[in-house]
């Protein structure tokens, strides 16, 4: 909690001791303390007015959380942790109908709780302002806000006070461009076609699941690779002489918040300059990640992902092996019910990473760069995936033959739960516990609990579904991760599902005042993937829409799943033939 001078952590976010802490521990707990030190400017030292400018808080302390990691730690390249991090959240989330806009009008008590969606206020936001930044310069963007700052210190501030700084600095009409954006929910999806010798360039509101149709227009900074493509896009279509055949991309930087859908003529391009090593891995991440919005949406078939993930195979980037990881997730969905496919997309996966994995190993080595460490968690996640028997040896006598403190921590909840998942017995489980009942340390008991729920025996989830209202093993604030982990879990999604419903007068009682009410909604949504399960969501969650802290998540979850669901059934035997024809 960012109160004035005296600003309060959970240990997790705070305490990282040398022994146990990961890089990824250290990276985060940089982050959080950034962006709760920056809340003394944006939220104490100048206040929003009132509660339908949150971004003004929390957009602008989640993007100074990364501006100040970057200047303090170059060597992190936090930027494409933001690419990998915040952009996918909010992409993925503003990508569905009825979803709030980054500011949005509060008329009643219980209303302001629903703001806190970290996908939009916090991750778009602050995807938003990085726009900002970038079309009027750094410069100009710092000059703007010391203005600010200047002008409006101890008081209360509304929107319009920041952009006619940032406009005064500038020289551009930054109100216009970005009223739109923070007043409109949802973004782009800007078209580029090669037609005769020009560039066609149109742009329509890009939409995952059913939704109502659009006629939302933005104003998008195109951050064009060729300077003969206009600066801003702000009709619905435009086309330019260009007869170049070189490559072409959009939104370079990744800094303004829609996606690209290229021709096949352009993207063949884009994939041969990934072939030559010409694309830098921000690039190469924003186009793997946009091509599973692409499929997601049904613009392009969700196969087609199969042969963009292995032009990637020689990859050697931790950000890109991220991305490629989350693509493979995204393809899991679709062979749940098929063995034979699941036996094919595992091998597949282990394909795409045994490269990787037999040059990294299990042993970090001395002074090596920390996106190695990282790279390797996610490479020997991807061996544990496809069922590699060596991998799953290895990561069973690493478990046996060390202390849990001892494991390489970056390493250690892969391990716990590939051993959990393959090996678990009552004794494991209940060893487990003990330990996390005991440890004084957070980050072994957060790597505990991912362990636990990685389980595929469903009487250890109900035992461990059981104890998530137990506050003497699991605290509240943590109640959450654990749920959220049960239902993402194959084996544990239908157990899960129905111990929300059987405890909902728990969660009520336990978070019905809090913001993180309606995180178990949001997170149910994320997980369900069949025609009955949303039926049992619309039943169950329904009638609880009058409650104003409820509505939008629910109506939003409604939609998430449909389009979900819709998904598997348009692309599952596409996915499947392509499969089988590797």
């Amino acid at each position: 909690m960012e109160n004035w001078g005296l600003i309060t952590y959970r240990e997790i976010a705070l305490l990282a001791d040398p022994a146990t802490a990961g890089v990824s521990s250290r990276h985060y707990i940089a982050t959080v303390i950034a962006h709760e030190l920056s809340h003394q400017w944006f939220g104490n030292l100048v206040t929003m007015k009132w509660w339908d400018n949150l971004w003004l808080n929390e957009s602008f302390a989640e993007l100074m959380m990364f501006l100040a990691i970057d200047a303090l730690h170059p060597e992190w390249n936090i930027w494409l942790d933001f690419a990998t991090s915040e952009s996918i959240m909010a992409l993925r989330r503003d990508s569905l109908d009825g979803v709030q806009p980054v500011q949005l009008d509060v008329n009643h008590p219980d209303e302001i709780s629903t703001l806190f969606d970290g996908a939009i206020v916090y991750a778009k936001g602050a995807r938003l302002l990085r726009m900002c930044q970038h079309y009027i310069g750094d410069e100009a963007f710092q000059t703007g806000l010391k203005a600010y700052f200047a002008a409006y210190k101890y008081g209360n501030t509304v929107g319009d006070d920041l952009w006619n700084a940032l406009a005064k600095a500038s020289g551009k009409d930054v109100t216009r461009l970005m009223n739109t954006w923070i007043s409109q929910s949802g973004y782009p999806v800007v078209s580029a076609a090669l037609r005769d010798s020009e560039l066609q360039l149109s742009q329509t509101q890009f939409f995952i699941g059913p939704h109502e149709p659009s006629t939302k227009l933005w104003p998008i900074p195109l951050n064009a690779s060729d300077p003969s493509v206009p600066e801003l896009l702000d009709s619905s279509s435009t086309a330019v002489p260009y007869s170049q055949n070189t490559p072409l991309r959009l939104n370079v930087g990744d800094s303004a918040h829609f996606i690209s859908h290229y021709d096949d003529e352009l993207l063949g391009r884009l994939m041969n300059e990934v072939k030559n090593g010409n694309l830098t891995p921000l690039d190469r991440v924003q186009l793997i990640h946009e091509q599973t919005l692409l499929a997601r949406a049904g613009i392009i078939s969700s196969a087609k992902l199969l042969p963009l993930l292995e032009a990637f195979k020689t990859e050697t980037t931790e950000p890109v092996w991220d991305i490629i990881s989350l693509a493979v997730g995204e393809l899991k969905k679709f062979v749940e019910t098929d063995d034979t496919a699941e036996q094919q997309l595992r091998q597949f996966a282990g394909r795409l990473a045994r490269a990787q994995y037999e040059q990294l190993g299990w042993q970090p080595q001395e002074g090596e760069d920390e996106t190695i460490t990282k790279l390797r968690t996610t490479i020997a996640g991807l061996m544990i995936y496809s069922q590699d028997p060596e991998a799953l040896a290895t990561a069973k006598q690493l478990y046996n033959d060390m202390a849990l403190e001892q494991l390489d921590p970056e390493l250690r909840p892969l391990i716990i739960g590939a051993v959990v998942r393959h090996n678990g017995s009552d004794e494991l489980i209940n060893t487990l516990l003990d330990i996390y009942k005991t440890t004084p340390s957070s980050e072994l008991q957060q790597d505990i609990a991912s362990g636990l729920t990685s389980t595929k025996d469903p009487a250890v989830v109900k035992r461990l579904l059981d104890l998530i209202p137990d506050a003497s093993v699991v605290r509240p604030q943590d109640a959450a991760r654990w749920f959220v982990w049960l239902i993402r879990n194959r084996e544990g999604k239908e157990l899960a599902w129905r111990w929300v419903r059987d405890n909902w007068n728990w969660v009520e009682k336990t978070f019905g005042s809090d913001k993180s009410y309606d995180d178990y909604p949001r997170y149910a949504a994320g997980a369900l993937t069949t025609r009955s399960q949303l039926e049992e969501y619309k039943t169950f969650f329904s009638p609880l829409q009058s409650e104003p802290a409820l509505t939008r998540v629910i109506a939003i979850g409604i939609g998430e799943i449909e389009g979900r669901v819709e998904l598997i059934e348009r692309d599952s035997q596409n996915v499947r033939d392509a499969l089988a024809k590797l």
